[in-house]
C-alpha cells in the first residue's frame, strides 16, 4: 500500500544571491521519516527554496515512488510556479522546476502554501546548514556584492515603480485593495498623475506596466500620453486584497473586526477576513520583478502600481521580511526605484517615495 508523506521545504540565502542553503523534512503522520539539508553555494533566495524542495521530492521518492505527497511551503512562488498557476519566465527558475516535476508523479503531489510560522522545522535546518558554513569556513562569510556589481559592465534592469494617484479614499485612510469598489482618481489625483507623467518621461522608460485597476490605469495612462508607450496591464501587480474590510476606515475595521486587526497589525502572515496577507503580496512582487527582469535585461521599466505592492517589493529588494513595510511609507504618484541584475537576480534599492515633482 502507498504511503502518505508531507513535504515541509525551505532555502535561505544570506546576501541574496549569497551564501545558500536549504532544508527539507518528510513527514508521515506526526513522524519524522527524514531531515534533509546541504549548502548550495552562492545562490539566490529562490534557488535555494527550489532545492529544498528538489531534496525532499528526491528522498521521498527513493523511500516510496508511489506514495502521496503533500508538499508545503512559505515560498508562495515556488508553490504557485510548481501548481501551474504562474509562469515560469526565468531561465534558472525553469530548469529547477522541470528537475522537479520530473522526481515524482505529478498526480501523486499536492501544492500548498504555508505562512512562514508554521515551517519552523525546514527554516532551522537552513540556519544550521548556514551557521555551519560559517563556523568551517576560512575567513568571514561574505555578505556585500553591491560594491563590485556596481563598478562591473554589466547593465541592471531598472524598475521604476510609481504608485497611483489620489482616490477619495486616500485622504480619509480607507482601506482600498482590488475589491469592487475600484476607486478613480480624484481632481488632484488627476493633476498628481499629469505631474508624475512629466517626470517618467525625463527617464525615458522601454516599457510600461501598469496594474488593470481604474486608479492606476488612469495614472498609466498619462504615462503613456507623455512617453508614447503602450500600456501593459498586469494583474500581478494588483494592490493587496483587504477583503471584507474594503473601503472602510481604520476605527470601522477596529470596532467591527476587534480581533482579526490586532492580528493584522501583529504579523505580515496574517490576511483579513476574504483578503490576502502581506506575506502573499510580497510574494506577487517577486514573481512580478522576477518576470520583468527575465523579459526585459537591461531595459528601463516602469510599473505604476500601489502602495502594499510597492512597499512589498521594496522589501523583497533588500531580502528584509515582509513586516518591514510596517516602517515604508509610500506617497500617491511618487516613485521608488530598483536595480536588478539580470545574470544573477541582486538587487538593489537606488530611491523610495521621490516625490519632489509635485511640489
Amino acid at each position: 500500500m502507498a504511503r502518505t508523506f508531507v513535504i515541509t521545504a525551505d532555502g535561505g540565502s544570506r546576501g541574496n544571491p549569497g551564501e545558500s542553503a536549504y532544508g527539507a523534512v518528510i513527514l508521515e503522520g506526526s513522524h519524522v521519516v527524514a531531515e534533509l539539508s546541504g549548502r548550495i553555494g552562492v545562490a539566490t533566495n529562490n534557488v535555494a527554496e527550489y532545492r529544498g524542495l528538489i531534496a525532499g521530492l528526491k528522498a521521498a521518492h527513493d523511500i516510496d515512488p508511489h506514495a502521496q505527497i503533500t508538499v508545503r511551503m512559505d515560498s508562495k512562488l515556488v508553490i504557485e510556479q510548481m501548481s501551474g498557476n504562474w509562469k515560469i519566465r526565468h531561465p534558472e527558475m525553469k530548469q529547477l522546476a522541470i528537475e522537479a516535476k520530473g522526481l515524482h508523479p505529478s498526480h501523486l503531489i499536492r501544492y500548498e502554501w504555508v505562512p512562514r510560522e508554521s515551517n519552523t522545522h525546514a527554516d532551522r535546518l537552513v540556519n544550521e546548514a548556514l551557521d555551519g558554513m560559517i563556523v568551517a569556513s576560512e575567513g568571514p562569510l561574505r555578505r556585500n556584492y553591491l560594491t563590485e556589481r556596481l563598478i562591473s559592465t554589466e547593465v541592471p534592469t531598472i524598475v521604476y515603480l510609481v504608485r497611483h494617484g489620489e482616490t477619495h479614499l486616500t485622504p480619509m485612510r480607507k482601506f482600498s485593495g482590488d475589491g469592487a469598489l475600484d476607486p478613480e482618481l480624484t481632481e488632484n489625483g488627476l493633476r498628481e498623475a499629469a505631474l508624475v507623467a512629466g517626470e517618467v518621461a525625463k527617464i525615458k522608460p522601454d516599457l510600461l506596466i501598469s496594474s488593470p485597476l481604474k486608479r492606476t490605469k488612469q495614472t498609466a495612462q498619462f504615462v503613456a500620453n507623455a512617453t508614447g508607450l503602450e500600456i501593459n496591464f498586469d494583474p500581478i501587480w494588483k494592490e493587496c486584497s483587504f477583503g471584507l474590510w474594503d473601503g472602510m476606515s481604520i476605527a470601522e475595521v477596529k470596532e467591527k473586526y476587534p480581533v482579526e486587526y490586532a492580528m493584522w497589525v501583529s504579523t505580515s502572515s496574517y490576511a483579513p477576513p476574504q483578503g490576502e496577507s502581506y506575506d502573499e503580496a510580497m510574494a506577487r512582487a517577486i514573481q512580478g520583478l522576477t518576470s520583468i527582469v527575465a523579459d526585459y535585461p537591461h531595459k528601463k521599466v516602469c510599473v505604476v502600481t500601489h502602495n502594499g505592492m510597492i512597499k512589498t517589493a521594496l522589501a523583497a529588494a533588500i531580502k528584509a521580511e515582509p513586516s518591514v513595510i510596517f516602517n515604508l511609507d509610500v506617497s500617491t504618484c511618487s516613485i521608488s526605484t530598483i536595480s536588478i541584475w539580470p545574470s544573477d537576480g541582486l538587487m538593489a534599492i537606488r530611491s523610495t517615495n521621490e516625490r519632489g515633482h509635485l511640489r
